[in-house]
């Protein structure tokens, strides 16, 4: 089939580069001329595992294009994915402004038939609001079009996976034509007998925020277990094992941390809350499941200052992880952008080291801190590690170069990395989250407690 991609964003570039593979002919619009250049050139302008091979093959055999203009995409393509930002407004809900910019103007473009899709995250009505939009501006007399919602379910790190070999497809359209034309464009990535679940437009935009809304539950539950772990003397992690045995629960997405980032939990989340609150209804457990996501940054400050006795001006602090997870170089809503910004403004000298994330950081943060080369320079004379992010070579580290290089051995740790009587037993002070903590941590139990009876 004939594919146009509008919006060469991070769900834009996996879902082209994909379906290319799978024999499509793809052309990519966007209004970045340079972006669009570099994307020409072979150069990939984000990072996701596994994508560049696929990318390099299909810029290759001439099955992946990109171009500025709207109009050439659109005239020659059969189904045109819509795959630009929803980023959230100051009052959570989603900003639809570059999805109806573009609906508007293909209303001029039209002249036969086409499937518009919307691939970006979207709230619920959306299509109906499409389907108005190009009415209103300019449709052509005579020219049909359906309007489909078909979320995406991309793991950042393990995306293009997901893609090649879905666990669900969702489309949703009223249209039996535009629905025979996506199962079509779909079945070759579910011959394992995976669905193509076929609806109503209105469930299809919901599936997205319902199942994100639900994991980031579980990060939140699980996280709200841990702090009571330490009250009672328990491990989440032994607690987590007997949990995620029950075939009901599952142990995906119950690991104890700093909480969720990235692009999709936090957007959805307030997206989905902020839908609700439009028809009268108070999801409430969404709005808890935000304050304590955002008490497990504040938590984890908390313990660090405390061991540095509330004052940290001056104080050399190292930092492994800055991506908001592993395999990815997305900072957006990173816990460990929050922690470092209110460290420095405290007057924290802080030095960091990601895999990947150095870059998108120093859009964020710019020079307010050091940036390392590798993992192990960040280290000289600092007087705690901060741990964010779970890469795989943060997992086995050359302890004895740690104390040789560290001012003072303690790690304050908020992905559970290391066994902590081993820690202990190394000469670490080591702090993680919900599990047995061993000196400097004393006065952790009353962080929580503390967090507690204000909120």
């Amino acid at each position: 089939m004939k594919l146009a991609f509008i919006g060469t964003g991070y769900v834009g570039l996996v879902s082209a580069t994909s379906f290319a593979e799978m024999g499509n002919d793809v052309i990519c619009v966007d209004v970045d001329v340079d972006k669009v250049n570099k994307l020409r050139n072979g150069k990939i302008t984000i990072y996701e595992p596994g994508l560049e091979p696929l990318f390099q093959r299909n810029i290759r055999e001439q099955r992946l294009h990109f171009t500025t203009s709207l109009e050439a995409a659109v005239r020659t393509s059969d189904i045109i994915f819509l795959t630009l930002p929803t980023p959230p407004r100051e009052d959570g809900s989603a900003d639809l402004s570059y999805v109806m910019n573009v609906t508007h103007k293909l209303s001029s473009i039209l002249t036969s038939y086409k499937v518009i899709v919307t691939k970006s995250t979207v709230p619920v009505g959306t299509a109906d609001r499409i389907r108005r939009g190009m009415e209103a501006h300019g449709l052509k007399s005579g020219v049909d079009f359906d309007v489909v919602s078909n979320p995406e379910f991309l793991r950042e790190g393990a995306a293009v996976n997901d893609f090649m070999k879905p666990d669900r497809v969702v489309v949703g359209t009223s249209s039996e034509r535009a629905a025979n034309m996506m199962k079509a464009l779909y079945e070759p990535f579910v011959r394992n007998g995976n669905p193509i679940l076929i609806m109503d437009e209105r469930s299809s935009e919901l599936v997205k925020y319902a199942s994100n809304g639900f994991l980031a539950l579980k990060i939140s539950y699980i996280n709200e277990m841990a702090n009571l772990c330490v009250l009672a003397g328990a491990d989440i992690d032994k607690v987590r094992a007997g949990m995620g045995k029950d075939s009901r629960i599952g142990s995906q997405f119950l690991y104890a941390g700093i909480g969720y980032g990235g692009s999709c939990f936090p957007k959805d989340v307030k997206a989905l809350s902020s839908t609700s609150a439009e028809y009268g209804y108070d999801f409430s457990i969404l709005n808890a499941v935000m304050n304590v996501n955002d008490n497990q940054k504040q938590l984890m400050l908390n313990r660090i200052l405390a061991n540095f006795d509330g004052d940290v001006d001056g104080v050399k602090l190292a930092a492994w992880g800055l991506a908001f997870k592993p395999n990815t170089d997305d900072v957006r809503e990173a816990p460990a952008l929050w922690v470092i910004a209110e460290l420095t403004r405290r007057g924290a000298v802080v030095s960091a080291f990601d895999p990947e994330a150095i870059g998108t950081t120093q859009a964020v943060l710019g020079e307010s801190i050091v940036y390392g080369k590798n993992q192990y320079e960040i280290l000289k004379d600092a007087e705690a590690l901060l741990i964010f992010t779970e890469w795989n070579e943060f997992r086995n580290p050359d302890v004895t170069e740690m104390l040789r290089l560290m001012k003072n051995p303690t790690i304050f740790d908020g992905r559970n990395l290391y066994d902590p009587k081993k820690m202990a037993e190394l000469g670490f002070g080591y702090s993680s989250i919900g599990r047995p903590h061993y000196a400097p941590e004393a006065s952790y139990q009353h962080t929580i407690h503390s967090m507690k009876s204000v909120a």
